[in-house]
Parts: C-alpha cells; sequence; structure tokens
C-alpha cells in the first residue's frame, strides 16, 4: 500500500520555519496554484494601470508577502488561530496577459477571482490599486450584490478620468452600477481631502451610501464608528476593503493619494477588530506602493491589516460551518 500523499495546505506549520527562508508567501502559507477545497484564497493583484498620478502599487503584493513573514499564527487579543480554523493558501497572482488594457485587465481580474469564487473559496486580496475590487465584485457579488466596510481617504466613487471608466478613483461607482455592490449596505470610513469636483462624494449620499468623514470620525470614537458600520452593513453578506492612504501618511508613507489627517494604525486595529462576527466574504488591502517607502514600514502595515482581516474572515467561515451544521 502506498503512503498517503502530504497535503500541503495542512501540513504546512507557518511557525516553524526561519523568516528568511522559502519563497515569499502571505503569511507563510502554503502556494498553491488550484484553490479547491480552501476555505480561504489569498492573491495578489499586481496592477497598478488605474492610478491617477504616482504608481508603484503593482509593487504591492510582492512586498507585502515580504513583510508578512513577520506576522504569526495566534491572535494577542482575540486569540483566534485562522490557519487552525481554515485551509488557508496563497494562491499565487493575477495572471496578466493585458495589463496595460484597463477593461481586458478588469476582465483578467474577474476570470482569476470567479474561479475561486467557483471553488467555494473566499478570496482574501493584496493590491494594486483600488480599482481592482470592482472586477473582484464582479466575480463575487455576481448571485447576490455585496455589502461593504470600506476605509478609504477616498469615497472611490468619481467617474472616468482621462477616458478611462476603469480608474482607482471609480471601483464603488461602477461596482453599483453593475449591481454587484449594494450601496445602502456600504459605509465609507475615514473620507477627507479637498477635491476638484465633488460628484464622488454626491454620488455615495446620492445612492445611499453611508459616509463617515474623518472629522466625524474623530468626534465619535471608534467604538461609535464600529456601531454604525455595523448597522449599516447587517447580517448580509460583506466585503472589507481597506485602503492604506485610509490611515496618515505618518503610518502609510507608501501609496499613491496620500492624505494628512487620517486615522492612526491603532484606530484601524480597533476598528476592524470591531467587526467580529459579521458576514463576511472577502477583503483586500490596497494601494500599498513600495517604491515611495523604501523603508519597508508601509507594507508592513499592510501586511499587518491583511492578518487582522484573515482573522476576521476565519473566524467568519467558522461560525458558517457551524451554523449549517
Amino acid at each position: 500500500m502506498s503512503e498517503p500523499m502530504n497535503d500541503p495546505v495542512t501540513d504546512l506549520e507557518p511557525s516553524t520555519s526561519p523568516r528568511f527562508m522559502e519563497i515569499a508567501t502571505f503569511m507563510r502559507a502554503a502556494h498553491v496554484a488550484d484553490p479547491a477545497g480552501l476555505d480561504i484564497a489569498m492573491a495578489g493583484v499586481p496592477y497598478d494601470g488605474g492610478v491617477s498620478n504616482r504608481p508603484g502599487a503593482r509593487h504591492g503584493p510582492r512586498e507585502i508577502r515580504n513583510q508578512s513573514s513577520f506576522c504569526r499564527r495566534i491572535h494577542h487579543v482575540t486569540r483566534i488561530d485562522p490557519f487552525a480554523l481554515t485551509r488557508v493558501a496563497d494562491v499565487g497572482d493575477v495572471p496578466f496577459m493585458n495589463a496595460h488594457i484597463p477593461d481586458r485587465a478588469m476582465d483578467e481580474i474577474e476570470a482569476f477571482y470567479a474561479t475561486i469564487h467557483a471553488a467555494g473559496a473566499v478570496p482574501l486580496t493584496a493590491g494594486g490599486d483600488h480599482s481592482i475590487t470592482y472586477p473582484i465584485f464582479r466575480a463575487i457579488g455576481a448571485e447576490r450584490p455585496v455589502g461593504m466596510v470600506h476605509i478609504d481617504a477616498h469615497t472611490d466613487t468619481w467617474d472616468e478620468w482621462q477616458g478611462s471608466k476603469f480608474n482607482h478613483g471609480a471601483p464603488f461607482r461602477r461596482a453599483v452600477e453593475a449591481g454587484v455592490l449594494d450601496p445602502k449596505r456600504t459605509v465609507q470610513i475615514g473620507i477627507r481631502g479637498a477635491q476638484n469636483f465633488a460628484d464622488g462624494w454626491e454620488f455615495s449620499a446620492e445612492h445611499g451610501m453611508r459616509v463617515i468623514f474623518m472629522e466625524e470620525f474623530a468626534e465619535i470614537g471608534v467604538d461609535a464608528v464600529i456601531a454604525e458600520a455595523r448597522r449599516v452593513v447587517g447580517d448580509g453578506p460583506t466585503y472589507i476593503s481597506f485602503d492604506v492612504d485610509g490611515l496618515d501618511p505618518v503610518y502609510a508613507p507608501g501609496t499613491g493619494t496620500p492624505e494628512i489627517g487620517g486615522i492612526t494604525t491603532l484606530e484601524a486595529q480597533a476598528l476592524l477588530r470591531g467587526l467580529r462576527g459579521l458576514n463576511l466574504v472577502g477583503g483586500d488591502v490596497v494601494e500599498v506602493a513600495p517604491p515611495f517607502d523604501p523603508s519597508g514600514n508601509t507594507a508592513l502595515v499592510g501586511a499587518s491589516i491583511m492578518y487582522e482581516i484573515l482573522c476576521l474572515l476565519a473566524e467568519s467561515i467558522d461560525a458558517r460551518r457551524a451554523t449549517d451544521g
């Protein structure tokens, strides 16, 4: 009788190997090509064809993988071990063939995530600029539009820019138009910064999105923001999208569109931990642009935020599994 084959997901002990060894993967998880059998598929989208000013987010996934070697298994507050609760692996990057043609790039992202969704896995993504979230929604929200907790300095509900509808200021306008994002179950947190046009703010308000500008965040505090976010998204399927420019640039200078006066990393951690128990169906961390932060700190912040979301997703999946019997 032949010996049973090793399972590259369940047999991996991420904390046993020295952090400087092996090919870098998200959280030192196994790298697999096929998402079948996974609960959570971590993936990279090395694309910044939607940026309006400073490029560099295409390098985000690679450096987030590198910095995620600092992440350990067990969350020190919640005591969640996402690798014990769920089958987690790194499924690699979207294999672009048309990265310089925005509409085709969107299709390639959608196709990659449709495969993940069809396999029954929940996606956790490192971007890339924020335009990537729209095709992810097209893949996971086709049967039912998702709600969203969106942390960002910008609403990203503007329209086309320089002739392209697929820019990083427009993903959530596109997602609402496509019927894959429920605007009435969307909360946008940390919004700030002057704009040349008000149509993004107006689109969010007119379509029922709850916009929490940074001034309101500072006035009411993290706990009240958590309560409001939970009220807005309710118990329906919800996605977490975290743009690192939602943080103050003293914590995340390596990003394309920094805005001063933002959220601290401590507030961000508290905010995410306050989302435990939501019905979560995916998440992303976007707009990490390593060329603008040679210290690597912004990528470390991105990896740490990604770990927080990983814990939330794992707990949510485990709770659904228990309910389903």
